[in-house]
């Protein structure tokens, strides 16, 4: 039967421990104990501050013992009664013999210190200082510092839960759990900075409790039961030295597990793994301590015994641990297969799964992407897949990463459904120092590209950076650059990462909030399909969907008249000008753009006729993007956007015919502007007639 399950006076035993461990430390100061009793609750005392010491080295992270606190409240309070019911017996039959305050303070009064009181109060003294100079300060400092910090991060924390919440990584219960969290680690370290103080005061009750117990004892000997000085000094300076260690052990294990707690950071193994894993994981470090340790044992007059035995102990470490590590990478042999079997016959589940977003890597950019060997990579792919959930609204697959023997030594190759989209080469030792326009001078080394913005770089050694950035470079790492590659193809191929079980993840998060919303779309006026495809259409001219309220009531009010995809799509670009424009300009009320002049208009129109862009000629064709490149030049030369302003008729068939060679143009229609905006046609798109 468990402990929960016995029953006292209706409530679970585990329910009362602890207000009758506060009763018992109360009645303690308070009411006279035998000897006997005195003994078992010293050795209780010692016992708890293991089985403290032993929680504190197996947690995993701070919050796994946040009961230490109140723990370390209770067994100082334990310690302080002890000393206080100690000092009761000691100071009224400390002159009967070294055997009177119990068992356990003669041991430790007589076998640690040898009976000698003097040898006892150093002992003490040095337990003291060691516990209230070195460890509890320590502590103490350790636990305001992070309790400190921990209070400044709680609003960034809250809002990257609240981010990620929006973005749709985790649901309500995991960003009511996490707020939780951060909810506890703050109250943890709060309480630990506090529960800090308790150790240094015990500390000090120590010594003011040693000194009681020596002076009034010898007061007691002398006066009430007629000793001489020798005697009665050796009599109660014996039980006060063995009642001060018996308590001061227990304190300095506890002020150790205070420290360990406190100095913890979240890990998945407990302590004893991660020392023996970052301490002695690597053989080479052994080999070079081995050494130097032999060759100190090899100089005339030094303990060659000692220096030249743990250095063979190191040396020896350090072998088998590179053994066990070339062992860790050998593949095991395939069993021999028996060839009377027959092969199974081949079905469905044989063909393996195509991943949507893949990164392979050579075997020498593994350590980028490999998290147990420090790789940033995948937490940089990450932190652009959030980025880019907040800004588009879409959340990007998880993208699988694997190693790939065909691929060379430094190569990467991203595969977006199978097929490469995107490859390249890290120069090994080198990093990539981009020219953002304002530097100072030129730096040797062969060229390269940012893969995000398709600025120029240059290759150069990792012993240069500093160099690099005092000319105002801007250093990328390997890691970053991958991270940055794989950014790149996801901006590029949103539209096709938008299928249909990532639709309809969006609208069961948008059915939470607002239920009826949905299906006033979808299945009642749209199938999927379309919502598929208008979402896709957005995404590919770069506006954000993340406004699905707008969206969806833009399409709940137009869908039962129109069913044409691009009359839609043009119907909520309007709903969303608001959005698409500051996104465009950055919030001014100004807008500087590239205007259509009348008689390109006209001539286009006339041109398509009912039929759209497939009725226009090659030579239109042509001149049409002769004259927006000149007309983009124009406006980014002087600092403006680049944003052409059309009719809506003509927006949509500019946006497709310019996309493929102008990606970096937007276009927008009249309707998309809002009506607190200025609009300033500063360049303008002209065919000419002679094209």
């Amino acid at each position: 039967m468990s402990a929960q399950g016995v029953m006292v006076m209706g409530m679970p035993v585990n329910r009362l421990a602890v207000p009758l461990l506060v009763l018992l430390i109360l009645a303690m100061m308070i009411l006279p104990l035998p000897t006997f009793m005195l003994d078992v609750l010293f050795t209780l005392n010692i016992a708890l501050a293991m089985i403290v010491m032993l929680v504190s080295l197996n947690a995993r992270r701070p919050l796994d013992f946040s009961v230490f606190p109140t723990v370390l409240l209770l067994t100082t309070l334990l310690r302080l009664a002890l000393n206080v019911a100690s000092t009761r017996i000691i100071l009224m039959q400390g002159h009967t013999g070294p055997e009177a305050a119990g068992k356990v303070i003669e041991s430790f009064g007589n076998f640690l210190v040898g009976g000698n009181y003097v040898v006892g109060f150093v002992v003490f003294l040095i337990l003291v200082i060691i516990n209230f100079v070195v460890i509890t300060k320590g502590a103490g400092r350790i636990a305001e510092v992070a309790a400190r910090f921990t209070l400044d991060s709680m609003p960034g924390k809250q809002l990257a839960v609240d981010a990620d919440l929006n973005a749709g990584f985790i649901n309500e219960t995991e960003a009511r759990t996490r707020r939780h969290e951060i909810g506890r680690e703050s109250d943890f370290y709060g309480a630990m900075d506090g529960a800090s103080k308790f150790v240094r005061g015990d500390a000090i009750a120590g010594i003011i409790i040693l000194l009681v117990n020596l002076i009034g004892g010898v007061l007691v000997g002398l006066f009430q039961h007629d000793l001489g000085l020798t005697e009665a000094l050796g009599r109660y300076a014996l039980l006060t030295v063995g009642d001060g260690l018996v308590t001061q052990i227990p304190a300095l294990i506890i002020s150790t597990a205070a420290g360990i707690v406190v100095s913890r950071a979240s890990s998945e193994q407990d302590l004893s793994r991660e020392f023996s894993t970052q301490v002695f994981g690597r053989p080479q470090t052994l080999y070079v301590a081995a050494a130097v340790l032999g060759a100190l044992g090899l100089i005339p007059g030094t303990p060659h015994l000692a220096f030249l035995a743990i250095a063979a102990v190191l040396g020896g470490l350090g072998f088998w641990l590179m053994r066990r590590q070339r062992a860790a990478f050998d593949v095991e042999p395939l069993a021999l297969i028996d060839e009377d079997i027959a092969p199974a016959d081949v079905t469905w589940d044989d063909i393996p799964p195509v991943d949507v977003l893949a990164l392979e890597v050579g075997y020498r950019l593994i350590p980028l992407v490999d998290r147990n060997q420090g790789g940033a990579a995948l937490t940089r792919i990450t932190e652009a897949r959030r980025r880019f959930a907040t800004d588009m609204g879409l959340v990007v697959p998880l993208i699988r990463v694997r190693d790939n023997l065909d691929l060379k030594p430094n190569s990467y190759r991203i595969t977006l459904k199978g097929v490469d989209v995107a490859h390249g080469e890290m120069p090994g030792g080198q990093v990539l120092a981009v020219d953002m326009g304002e530097v100072l001078g030129q730096l040797d080394g062969m060229p390269g590209e940012d893969p995000l913005t398709g600025m120029a770089g240059i290759w150069i050694d990792a012993g240069r950076v500093e160099e690099a950035e005092l000319r105002g470079f801007v250093v990328l790492e390997p890691a970053e650059l991958i991270a940055r590659q794989v950014e790149a193809v996801f901006r590029q191929h949103a539209p096709e990462l938008l299928g249909r079980s990532e639709v309809q993840q969006l609208l069961d998060t948008l059915a939470r909030s607002h239920p009826g919303l949905v299906e006033d779309v979808t299945p009642r006026h749209l199938p999927l399909t379309s919502v598929q495809a208008v979402l896709q259409q957005l995404i590919a001219e770069n506006v954000s969907i993340r406004d699905t309220r707008t969206l969806f009531e833009t399409l709940a009010a137009r869908a039962p008249k129109i069913q044409a995809i691009d009359e839609l799509v043009e119907t909520v670009r309007a709903a969303l000008g608001r959005s698409i424009v500051d996104r465009l300009f950055e919030g001014s009320n100004t807008l500087q753009v590239i205007g259509l002049a009348a008689a390109t208009e006209t001539r286009l129109l006339n041109e398509m006729g009912d039929e759209g862009e497939a009725l226009l000629s090659p030579a239109t064709l042509d001149a049409l993007n002769d004259a927006a490149e000149r007309a983009l030049a124009e406006q980014e030369g002087a600092g403006y956007p680049p944003v052409l302003l059309t009719s809506p008729g003509l927006r949509a068939i500019l946006a497709r015919l310019l996309r493929r060679n102008l990606p970096r143009l937007a276009v927008i229609a009249y309707a998309e502007v809002p009506a607190d905006k200025m609009v300033q046609v500063t360049s303008e798109l002209s065919i000419g007639e002679g094209a």
